[in-house]
């Protein structure tokens, strides 16, 4: 049964450009599955039937949240449709398993006056600040997530005519604006504080640590954790919230949603129709908190 996941799993990476990430998780899942399905006797994958499929997946349900049902549900029938054109297995035995209703969490945004708060708080005078000040204006001005941010490479950045190529999900590359001020920041930290940095090594990526290699999603996680305290922000602020915070202030400020999701990578709009609500129950505190008759 090994084999066939481990064929599956080269084919999503070299055909369909799977993330390092999103192969890890399939091969857990896929992994879990197996070491069930063998401790029920079944030991090949075209024997397998719906009825094992649902029993794994009730039995797992005290140690699976919802979106982890969710997900391994989803690698299960992409993998049995795999085997299936390869002539593996007739039936996709998970094709016709329905998804577990899933609960949907608003996501977390700082305000306005708290981004402000945070882009301030670097020190302009040391290569890290500067580094610093272009990572979290760019992270805020782009919405680009933290992988896309520490792979950017010098090559990514047209900073004459403002814009970055960001390579995201599925090696899709998409054209996203970086305004004045990010433009500026990105501009001061690439011609003084990354030659600081770089120490005459040979690095393809735009932000590097302090020994002049590759910054590391970690470290941008450290380091915004850092200015977030020394910002008195109170939320466990992640990159993630400053991408959540870019879209829902697009939103809230006119722009339309075709645009934000080109400038995001969504592949479906229904992603990026969360952010309407986000903005929607903003809308409803404020009218809560300033509104006479409240």
């Amino acid at each position: 049964m090994h084999a066939e996941m481990d064929n599956f799993l080269a084919y999503l990476a070299a055909e369909k450009g799977f993330s390092h990430n999103t192969l890890a998780a399939y091969s857990q899942d896929l992994l879990s599955v197996s070491t069930y399905l063998t401790r029920k006797g079944v030991d090949h994958w075209a024997v397998v039937q719906p009825v094992h499929l649902l029993g794994y997946l009730e039995a797992s349900g005290a140690t699976l949240g919802t979106r982890s049902k969710a997900r391994r549900l989803a690698a299960l029938r992409s993998f049995f449709k795999y085997l299936q054109l390869r002539g593996d297995v007739v039936h996709n035995p998970a094709l016709r398993l329905r998804f577990p209703q899933m609960r949907v969490s608003l996501p977390k945004v700082l305000s306005p006056e708290e981004v402000e708060t945070l882009l301030a708080r670097p020190e302009l005078e040391t290569p890290l600040g500067q580094r610093d000040k272009a990572m979290l204006e760019l992270l805020y001005a782009t919405g680009i997530r933290v992988s896309e941010l520490v792979e950017l490479t010098v090559q990514q950045v047209h900073l004459q005519v403002g814009y970055i190529v960001v390579r995201g999900k599925g090696d899709k590359e998409r054209l996203v604006p970086m305004g004045e001020w990010a433009g500026e920041a990105l501009q001061a930290y690439m011609n003084d504080g990354r030659e600081r940095l770089l120490r005459q090594q040979r690095v393809s990526q735009v932000f590097l640590n302090h020994r002049g290699r590759k910054l590391s999603r970690q470290g941008v996680w450290k380091t915004l954790k850092g200015y977030a305290l020394q910002a008195g922000i109170q939320q466990n602020l992640t990159p993630h919230m400053l991408r959540h915070s870019f879209a829902t202030h697009l939103l809230q400020n006119g722009a339309d949603l075709r645009s934000l999701q080109a400038m995001l990578g969504h592949a479906d709009i229904s992603t990026t129709q969360i952010y309407t609500h986000v903005a929607r129950e903003r809308l409803k505190s404020i009218h809560s908190q300033y509104h006479p008759r409240n």
